[in-house]
Order: C-alpha cells, then structure tokens, then sequence
C-alpha cells in the first residue's frame, strides 16, 4: 500500500505567484499511487504557519509521511515549526531543501538546524552544491534528489542565428536581481546592439515596479508579461535567442534547467548552485555576478560564434534530459516506501 502524505510548503501556484514544488510534486506524486494532502495556500504568514500546524495536527493519525519545503529565509521558521510537531505525534518527515542561501541559515542557526535537519527520516537535496554544504556541517543524512521537468512538454528549438532577444524568468524580488538584466539591455543598446527583454514572473517585493519604472527612464523597451503559465511562456520563449539569470542567490532553478530544455542558450552568474547545474562554456556560460560587462561579452560572443551557441544549446538539451521525472521518480518512490 502507497504511503499518505502530507506535503508542507507554500502553495504560491494559486493566483497571481509562481508555481512551487509543492504545486507540481505533489501531483507527480499522486500519479505515482500516492495519497496527498498539501497546505498551505494561506497568503497571509501567519495564517499560513497557522494553517500548516492544524493540518499537521489533523491528519496526524491518518499521515505516514510529512514532506517539508525548507528555505532560508521566514520559511524555515514554518519548516523548524512543523517539523517539531511531526516529532512530538513521531510522524517521520523529509525537509526538501530550497534556496541558495541555506548553507548560511545552518550557521547562522546552529540549534534550530540541527533539530530540524538531524532529526530527519532524510534530508532531500535538489542539488549537490547543497548536498555538499548539508555533508560538510555533518548532516550526512542528506541525498540528492534533483528537481524534475517532464522533458516531453518542452520541444527543443535550435536556433539558426542566435540575436540578443533575451529571455528572463523569474519571481521580481531583490535577490533575483532583475535590474541587472534590464542594465545589460541598456548597455547592448548603448553599444548600437539591436536587442530586446522580455521579463516574465510575478512580482514578489516591490522589483517589479522598479524595474518597469527603471526602464521607463532610460526608454527601454522591456515587455514585462506578468506571471505565464508553463505553456505561456513556452510558448513565449520560441520569439527569443538567449535566456539570461541574473540573480544574487540561487539553488537549482528549474527555469534555467526549462530553458535548456527549450534549446535556449543559457547566460548565468555563478552563485550557489549554478556552476554544479551549468558546466561553462559546454552547457551555457557562467559569469561573476552583478556584472553588466561580463554578460554583454557573452552575449556579442553568443552572437558572432554561431557554432559555439549551437553546440551549448545541444549540450544544454541533452544534460536536461536528466531531470525528466522519468529518470528522477524512482529515487523518490524508494525513499517513501522505506
């Protein structure tokens, strides 16, 4: 018989927010036979922390597993507080690890991290940047368990002449750094670079709003789409030539492993766990962060050397073939039938 889950975490799918792990394991899950129940879609916070311990509590006789999104931010006082809860009815539970900066948060939290994080059936590493910095504070109870895409819904484009229509993807929130893309755009123009940027993502912390009266200032033209659902921006993405991340902290993003997928040449900065998701120069380009120069450099480079942007994008195709759920489900059907 297929274990009950309870899947904690932030259910910001609905609405006007970005779809989640929750929003989309869970219901690879349930394909699978298993039983879910997931919360919480509160968006107030403390509503939401509210929410996830009744649930917990709830369904505490009728739950023999509890999955946990954990970040480094307010979220991983939500994990710290429901994990203690599992703990006093002994129900097991898995944090999933999110976010470039919980390495910090294990440091910066030592007693709440190791309650948390010790005390675990296991802790589940989407990448192994954070499952080398988990290992390295002695939580060997960690493993690596990538995030996932179904390949078949992302039909690979090779570009046959790659130009600087830019593609970024993201929530707008400060540790994304969105202005940095728009900075490149500004700087490609300034240089007599025919180039365009399309940013799709919802807002998140005010950057939205900079960033299109940013780009105001300096009459930019930036198409700001608002959040897109998956087939949206797909869909979006066959109008441009090259994908642009720019943030300050980061993980293993899913939209950057998508844009692979889709064919799209990939520009990065090299924080937390992109270097471990993106080899440079054979599967996309990494740079230092915050540096307009070095993304503009590997933009006109992308644009004279067709044959290198070419060979990224099959590179990039092929490696992201290893993150269909079809590789990944059987490492999670194991560790929640032990």
């Amino acid at each position: 018989m297929k274990k009950r889950i309870l899947y904690v975490g932030n259910k910001s799918g609905v609405g006007n927010a970005t779809i989640t792990t929750i929003d989309t394991l869970s219901e690879q899950l349930k394909i699978e036979g298993f039983k879910l129940i997931t919360t919480s879609s509160k968006k107030n916070k403390a509503w939401r922390l509210l929410d996830m311990l009744n649930t917990v509590y709830k369904y505490r006789n009728e739950t023999d597993i509890v999955l946990i999104d954990t970040y480094s931010t307010l979220n991983f006082k939500y994990a710290v507080a429901v994990a203690s809860l599992c703990r006093k009815f002994n129900i097991p539970y898995i944090p999933i690890l999110h976010g470039g900066n919980l390495p910090e948060r294990l440091k910066k939290s030592p007693k709440a991290s190791t309650k948390l994080f010790q005390k675990s059936k296991v802790n589940v590493a989407p990448s192994s940047y954070l499952l080398e910095a988990f290992k390295a504070e002695g939580y060997h109870n960690t493993m690596y368990i990538p995030n996932t895409i179904k390949i078949e819904n992302y039909p690979f484009l090779q570009r046959e002449i790659v130009t600087a229509k830019l593609l970024w993807v993201r929530s707008f929130s400060k540790i994304y750094n969105p202005q940095l893309a728009i900075d490149v755009l500004k700087q490609l123009v300034y240089e007599g670079v025919q180039a365009s940027l399309t940013m799709v993502g919802p807002e998140k912390d005010g950057s939205q709003d900079h960033c299109i009266k940013y780009a105001e200032q300096y009459n930019l033209k930036v198409n700001f789409t608002g959040k897109l659902t998956k087939n949206q921006w797909i869909e979006e993405s066959k109008k441009h030539d090259i994908f642009i991340n720019t943030t300050n902290f980061d993980n293993m993003p899913v939209s950057v492993i998508e844009a692979m997928a889709l064919g799209l040449p990939v520009v990065s900065t090299n924080v937390g766990g992109l270097p471990h998701l993106i080899k440079n120069n054979e599967t996309g380009i990494l740079i230092k962060p915050n540096s307009i120069t070095d993304f503009v450099i590997a933009i006109k480079n992308l644009m004279s050397e067709n044959d290198k942007a070419v060979r990224l994008s099959i590179n990039a195709r092929n490696y992201s073939e290893l993150f269909d759920w079809q590789q990944v489900k059987e490492k999670w059907v194991s560790i929640l039938k032990d």
